[in-house]
Order: C-alpha cells, then structure tokens, then sequence
C-alpha cells in the first residue's frame, strides 16, 4: 500500500510539471526507458539503491546513467529527487502510475480483457470499439488468457468489470439451484 501510495505521489507531480511545460509524451518515455533498464540490470539498481554502498558513489552511478542516456533536465531533477528522498526502488511503480496518469489526460482508457482461448483480431477489434462507445474514450486492450474461464470473456476498466464468463454463469446458476430458485 505504500509503494502504491508514493508512486501515486511522485508520478501526479511529474504529470503536472509535464502539462506545465507539454512534455507530458517525452517525461513518460524517458522514466519508462529508465524503468526498464533499471529493471533489467539488478546489479544496476543495487549500484544505485543499496546502502551499503557509499551515498556520493551510488549518486555518481545515477548521474553518470542520466548523462549517458542523454535525459532532459526535468526527468534528471526527478531522478536525483527520488534518490536523495530513498525512493529510486519505487521507479518502477512510478513509471507504470505515470503511464497510467499520462493516459487518462489524453482521454485514453486501459482496459484487460481475459479470454479462455485467444480471439481473433476482428473480434478483439470489435471489443475495443465497443468499450470505446461505452466509455467514451480511447481503449488500449490488455488480452490475457485463461482457459479456467472454460468460455466467455472478462474485462476489466478500472473498477468496471464486465464478466461474460461461462465459469461465473454456471457458477450463477449454481448458486440459483441451491437456493430453490430454478432457471
């Protein structure tokens, strides 16, 4: 819950500067690509985050990793805040919040749709513009499988989920018989 907590924090002050200044796109790739390297490379990340090195030294590390990747200066400023605040280990949570933050001010939903087999192209095509009329905005689809849903699809938005799953019908229906209901 914290970690949740302190990305939220950091990601929203990062998404302001970047409507601030319109760098909102440049601020997402640039702690997307740090993220990421930082998340391949754990010898890289000890480098930076671990206290039993020494403070000036694992500084150093993050410096020479902003120089070397050719970062702007707002995202370098951010960077050295996390460090010296002891929250670089949140970067990948920030990352993932920011992108989610920088989304929702273009008007563009994630949505994670969990089928039991993988769909065709035209009809997770449908699905996405089908979510789009209902929310009203731009729907990035997340396709996951999961054969224990047996059939049907799942999806999520946010809080929304719309569960069309034969695993939930049938438990329904289960459920409908054991209280005398009948179908």
């Amino acid at each position: 819950m914290k970690q949740l907590s302190i990305a939220r924090r950091y990601a929203r002050a990062l998404l302001l500067i970047g409507q601030q200044d319109g760098e909102i796109e440049r601020y997402r790739g640039e702690l997307a690509s740090v993220a990421a390297l930082v998340a391949g490379n754990p010898a890289l990340e000890q480098a930076i985050v671990n206290p039993l090195y020494e403070t000036r030294a694992r500084r150093r590390v993050l410096e020479a990793l902003i120089a070397r990747m050719g970062l702007s200066r707002v995202m370098a400023s951010f960077l050295l805040l996390l460090f010296e605040k002891r929250r670089f280990r949140f970067l990948a949570a920030i990352a993932d919040f920011y992108g989610r933050l920088a989304d929702e001010a273009k008007g563009i939903a994630r949505a994670t749709l969990v089928s039991a087999a993988a769909l065709p192209a035209e009809a997770l095509e449908r699905i996405r513009e089908a979510l789009t009329r209902r929310t009203g905005k731009e729907i990035r689809l997340e396709v996951l499988e999961d054969p224990a849903l047996i059939g049907g699809v799942v999806t999520q938005i946010g809080d929304l989920v719309l569960d069309g799953s034969l695993r939930t019908q049938l438990h329904r229906m289960r459920e409908s018989f054991k209280q005398g209901e009948g179908v």
